[in-house]
């Protein structure tokens, strides 16, 4: 298996140099070069796997230069039991709410959110390869809110490791910035940027197309444009597939179809869906739920793609999705397009900020099961109080987003599971609002929501945020 960029200036390279490069030298995404496949014969022989064995065959499958026996190591230590005290993935219906639909729970590791799920497989993949290489690495990431927290508790006190992660000021709750921003290890360095998401991301982009600079200080990133962790994240939707056939007749399990409902930002999670739905995994629909920043949702709609500046981004009560330049599109757009038209639309979305692909809606439905909605705060708000109601469950506002867009969308006779982004608890205000009151928090969150914080404030600049890294990065032995 080998990885080329969407932007065509990059000689092909293994899965170990996937993980550590982040965005390729000509500023692209890494995109492998063909699809591998999963048959039903295939699939069968993963049912009765656990989660941390079947999570190294998947990956395996992109992952063909790190030997089996290493990728089962890594896999079985990021999915641990002391990293996933309970199962790491359950899935649980929801029929009380509406007859088929089911909730994937993605929220059981340390940072209570499914990026973990992803990241914690990095944080034991990343530091095996630089090892192996005798490199060191320089993680620069932008969050909304759970990447970052993830990433964070999957790297701290590794050596040869530093994170510098951006966040926007004031835009996170509370228990996320705690998450991040009570860590005192030394290779953890908290950043929060004057702006917004999409600002955070800007610089993390125009740090990486500094080529001298990077190479200087071997900058990596473990955000969603990190093809591991969209091999991480497939994972979980074979897993899911897997448990809602289980009680299915043999015959019956090949051609179960089902639809998955993605709450989506930055565009990594439902990607990840997609190359699942490519490989042959039974998926019918790929429903995108958006926030009030429905930037992808009008693309999938009407094939207009137009990201809105940062001064038009908003802040709602699911922060985490509140982008309105998703990275990972351009994955998509490349497979979509095919790589000489990609090239001119992409052209024309930095010329003009937008490009209209209106004549590829059809295939985006019929040929990739691509469908999208939105949710408002009021939504959310509904959503959270009608699963309380009828299940007793807490469900964040994200995964409300989620439940909202499912409810609407989901057709009789296929099962519609919604993919869980985080615990209630994360976000304990919104969850108050739709209830009433919000769940009171354990010793340990209340714990983590007294402890010091450390965070270093700058403004949207590229120069502040060099000179950061110029005095805190770890250097190559060569430097």
């Amino acid at each position: 298996m080998q990885f080329i960029s969407t932007r065509g200036g990059m000689e092909p390279v293994g899965f170990a140099d996937v993980l550590l490069t982040g965005l390729a030298p000509d500023g692209g995404l890494a995109v492998p070069d063909t699809v591998p496949a999963l048959s039903s014969v295939d699939l069968e022989a993963l049912r009765p796997l656990p989660y941390a064995d079947l999570a190294a065959r998947v990956i395996g499958l992109w992952a063909t230069d790190i030997p089996e026996a290493d990728l089962l190591s890594l896999t079985r230590a990021a999915y641990g039991q002391d990293r996933f005290p309970r199962t790491v993935v359950p899935v649980t219906g929801l029929d009380q709410v509406a007859d088929g639909l089911i909730l994937v729970g993605l929220s059981e590791g340390p940072t209570m959110a499914f990026k973990d799920l992803a990241m914690q497989f990095l944080g034991q993949a990343i530091p095996y390869v630089l090892r192996r290489q005798g490199r060191v690495l320089n993680i620069l990431g932008a969050t909304s809110g759970d990447t970052g927290s993830a990433a964070e508790h999957a790297f701290k006190g590794q050596n040869g490791v530093s994170v510098f992660m951006l966040s926007p000021a004031g835009r996170m709750s509370e228990v996320q910035r705690a998450q991040m921003y009570s860590l005192a290890d030394a290779n953890i360095h908290n950043i929060a940027v004057e702006g917004v998401f999409d600002d955070c991301q800007n610089l993390v982009k125009a740090v990486n197309a500094d080529q001298d600079f990077k190479r200087r200080y071997a900058i990596g990133a473990v955000n969603s444009i990190n093809f591991g962790r969209i091999a991480a994240q497939i994972v979980y939707y074979v897993w899911s597939w897997l448990r809602v056939t289980d009680e299915l007749p043999v015959a019956e399990r090949a051609t179960y179809r089902v639809d998955v409902t993605v709450p989506s930002g930055n565009f990594g999670n439902i990607y990840a869906g997609h190359l699942a739905r490519e490989m042959g995994l039974p998926l019918r629909r790929l429903i995108l739920a958006t926030n009030e920043n429905n930037v992808l949702d009008e693309f999938f709609r009407t094939g207009v793609y137009a990201p809105r500046p940062s001064s038009a981004t908003l802040a709602t009560s699911s922060p985490s999705m509140d982008i309105s330049k998703a990275s990972n599109l351009e994955r998509f757009l490349w497979a979509l397009l095919g790589p000489g038209a990609f090239a001119q639309a992409w052209q024309r979305l930095e010329e003009d900020g937008r490009t209209d692909l209106s004549e590829h809606v059809s295939t985006m439905r019929e040929r990739y099961g691509f469908i999208s909605a939105s949710s408002s705060h009021a939504d959310r708000l509904t959503a959270i109080r009608l699963v309380h109601a009828m299940t007793g469950r807490l469900i964040d506002p994200h995964t409300a987003d989620g439940v909202t867009v499912a409810l609407q969308l989901m057709q009789p006779g296929f099962p519609t599971l919604v993919m869980e982004t985080a615990k209630a608890a994360k976000f304990g205000e919104t969850v108050a609002e739709a209830l009433g009151s919000a769940p009171a928090p354990d010793a340990e969150l209340r714990a983590l929501l007294e402890a010091e914080q450390h965070v270093e404030t700058i403004a949207n600049d590229l120069a502040a945020l060099r000179a950061l890294i110029e005095k805190d990065a770890v250097l190559p032995a060569e430097s």
